[in-house]
């Protein structure tokens, strides 16, 4: 691949080259600083103060550039109103041609400029992600709140790009008006949802939307999915995606992953009775629930890897396998056999289609709107949450059709089933499948697609830089060389890893602490709600209903707390602060659910668990960002990809969290509570220490 450097000069638009983020000249700052701090001639605070005084030249320098042309353009739309004026009193059909393509015209430069800014936001971002990761500073976390937040911020106008949106505008309410309208002059204000049938209005919303997602730093920071994007977006790119994107196949995948939370947690409630009425110990809960985690760590490979070739089938498999997993779990009531319970749980765990449902997200829906499908997968596994111990707390009743038996045990099962039985129905008519034939007919082109000419109206966007001489050329080619070598060495080892093993391989000490934190937050978690039937009934005498009323509390809490932590704890912490703190009230909540002296009581366990729940949320949320960050690019792709590993570490957290509630019901259940704990405390107490050694040394 072309490193990035050269890739951002081709792209440079020859009479602006001087007005450019001279991205170069800082690349070389950077390793002259690595340099001297490595020999100590150089201390980190001079560095960072050298480093932020050159940022704000160059943004300086943009933007005032930016803000020219700006003028220069709002002068031409002055003079163009005052013509259009003219017109309005006589009309003539050949003046009012001329009028449509001198704006036209504009819009022309109008993307010149839209397309500097994007080109100096990646720059930018790109320039400060090499900082961080060359010194193992958040730089990024401090520059950005820093400049952004000030009431002089030269920095909003690039990623904001201000009044850009008002001659965006102007442009397309005078070719609105300039239109065919049959007499008709009606503004675009007065009706907003009519198209304006124009090609250089087409292009100008194109590339506002890819440069909002370019320049929006608040999902660069808080990015949770573990997705890498193209720095600069093609026309090819951009149809690949329309043609691809298909709304009711994504709601599919969003319904997929709603029902598949549900059918995970309706069982919770109900476990432990369920447990009972078949002869078994309560305890054997940990096992019923934990059935569907054990059969989920197959499943996600194989979903992973069947979603490289087609997302349709993998669908109705795991639809069908669920259905009948769910009937199984019904019938064992009636066939009074614990065996087929299991059974059954294994069912539904091998239908689990979650890695298919992130992989849609990936590669099938635009850039413009990825961000709000993964913000959809999440509330669509947020909800499910909280409604499946809920939909277990209604179906209290008791009653028998011939020789099925329907009561709160056998219930969840029958319902769940006839919701994947009409879920295959509605995927089966409704769901569209991908083209392939696309991506692969335009993969070959990927390195040569991005200086191809759209159409006539990107003229001049992607102009080669033209070298004055062949001295020069050579001179520029050697110096590029040496800044490049890292980058060049990372970029081209962008192949996925093709195994386990080589993914592994791939983790950095960093990332190994993350999946670490990943793995305790999940246990804990699932040892909270899976022996909650157990204990609550134990120590509280608490119903099915109570139960279910509990557990659908905290699955509510999951949206509120994340939209608290993302708007405004956040912007006012680092989030290696959050990370650790959040450790920290995890512990705590361990700690405060031990049942050691006093007699325990239902404030003391549901302040404990709603301290513990909402604390891993928030390091569940945060641990997902830093991971995107800190995990290599070769792993965000392909069937071992880093989802899948994060997938993986929980699902193996929840199956040993079970098996741990199996296991410690041998020795009595006024014993579980503590028992459970206390690898919870254990592990916790780990990642912790892990944390402070990693980010100690980094930091």
């Amino acid at each position: 691949m072309v490193a990035f450097g050269k890739k951002l000069k081709e792209r440079q638009i020859l009479e602006w080259q001087g007005y450019y983020i001279n991205y170069k000249l800082m690349k070389k700052k950077v390793n002259q600083y690595a340099q001297q701090i490595e020999v100590g001639t150089q201390d980190r605070k001079h560095v960072l103060k050298d480093f932020s005084r050159m940022l704000d030249n160059q943004i300086e320098k943009i933007v005032l550039f930016l803000l020219e042309q700006q003028g220069l353009l709002a002068s031409r739309l002055a003079k163009l109103d005052e013509q259009h004026d003219a017109l309005q009193q006589q009309p003539e059909i050949s003046q009012i041609c001329e009028l449509r393509q001198a704006y036209r015209a504009v819009g022309q430069d109008l993307l010149k400029l839209l397309f500097f800014v994007e080109v100096n936001a990646i720059g930018l971002r790109k320039i400060l992600k090499k900082f961080d990761k060359r010194f193992g500073y958040r730089f990024t976390n401090y520059y950005v709140k820093t400049r952004a937040n000030h009431p002089y911020s030269q920095l909003q106008q690039v990623f904001k790009h201000v009044g850009i949106g008002a001659v965006v505008g102007a442009i397309s309410r005078n070719l609105h008006e300039l239109q065919d309208r049959q007499g008709s002059y009606l503004s675009i204000y007065d009706q907003p949802a009519l198209p304006l049938q124009d090609p250089v209005i087409d292009s100008i919303k194109a590339a506002v939307d890819r440069l909002t997602h370019s320049t929006n730093f608040l999902n660069f920071l808080a990015q949770h999915a573990l997705i890498m994007q193209e720095e600069f977006p093609t026309p090819v790119e951009e149809q690949v995606d329309d043609q691809n994107y298909h709304f009711m196949s994504l709601l599919l995948n969003l319904v997929n992953t709603f029902l598949y939370m549900v059918n995970t947690y309706i069982v919770v409630p109900t476990a432990d009775d369920y447990s009972l009425s078949l002869g078994a110990a309560a305890t054997v809960c940990g096992i019923v629930i934990g059935a569907m985690a054990v059969a989920q760590v197959f499943s996600s490979v194989y979903f992973s890897a069947w979603s490289n070739k087609t997302y349709f089938r993998p669908l109705v498999f795991s639809s069908v396998v669920l259905f009948v997993g769910n009937i199984l779990y019904a019938l064992a009531y009636d066939f009074n056999s614990i065996a087929v319970l299991l059974i059954g749980r294994l069912f539904c765990g091998l239908g689990s289609a979650r890695a298919v449902n992130r992989r849609y997200i990936s590669d099938c829906v635009p850039q413009k709107i990825r961000m709000q499908a993964s913000a959809g997968f999440v509330s669509a596994s947020a909800l499910g949450m909280a409604c499946g111990p809920a939909l277990a707390g209604l179906l209290q009743t008791n009653f028998k059709i011939y020789k099925l038996t329907f009561n709160q045990d056998t219930l969840p099962g029958w319902v769940m089933a006839v919701a994947w039985l009409v879920y295959l129905i509605w995927l089966w008519i409704s769901f569209k499948e991908p083209s392939r034939e696309i991506e692969e007919n335009h993969m070959p082109q990927e390195s040569n697609a991005v200086v191809v000419e759209n159409d006539a109206l990107e003229n001049g966007l992607k102009q080669p830089l033209l070298i004055s001489s062949s001295e020069d050329k050579q001179q520029d080619e050697d110096g590029e060389q040496e800044c490049d070598e890292s980058e060049e060495a990372s970029e081209d080892s962008h192949r996925p890893a093709t195994s386990i093993r080589s993914a592994y391989r791939l983790l950095t000490p960093s990332v190994k602490v993350q999946l670490l934190i990943y793995f305790m937050l999940k246990y804990v978690m699932e040892i909270l709600l899976s022996e909650s039937s157990v204990i609550t009934t134990y120590y509280f005498k608490w119903s099915t209903g109570t139960v279910a009323i509990f557990l659908a509390s905290l699955g509510l809490t999951v949206l509120p707390v994340n939209i608290v932590v993302g708007n405004y704890i956040s912007n006012m912490f680092e989030d290696r602060q959050i990370l650790l703190a959040s450790e920290i009230m995890v512990c705590i909540g361990i700690l405060l659910s031990f049942h050691i002296i006093v007699p325990y009581s239902v404030p003391q366990y549901v302040c404990s668990g709603l301290i513990l729940f909402v604390s891993a949320e928030v390091l569940e949320g945060i641990n997902l960002a830093l991971l995107s960050r800190v995990m290599s690019s070769r792993l965000s792709r392909g069937t071992y990809n880093g989802g899948l590993l994060s997938t993986e570490a929980g699902t193996i957290a929840r199956v040993i969290a079970d098996g741990t509630i199996t296991l410690a019901g041998y020795l009595g259940q006024s014993r579980l509570l503590n028992i459970t704990l206390l690898p919870s405390l254990f592990i916790c107490i780990s990642s912790i220490v892990a944390t402070c050694f990693t980010y100690n040394s980094l930091y």
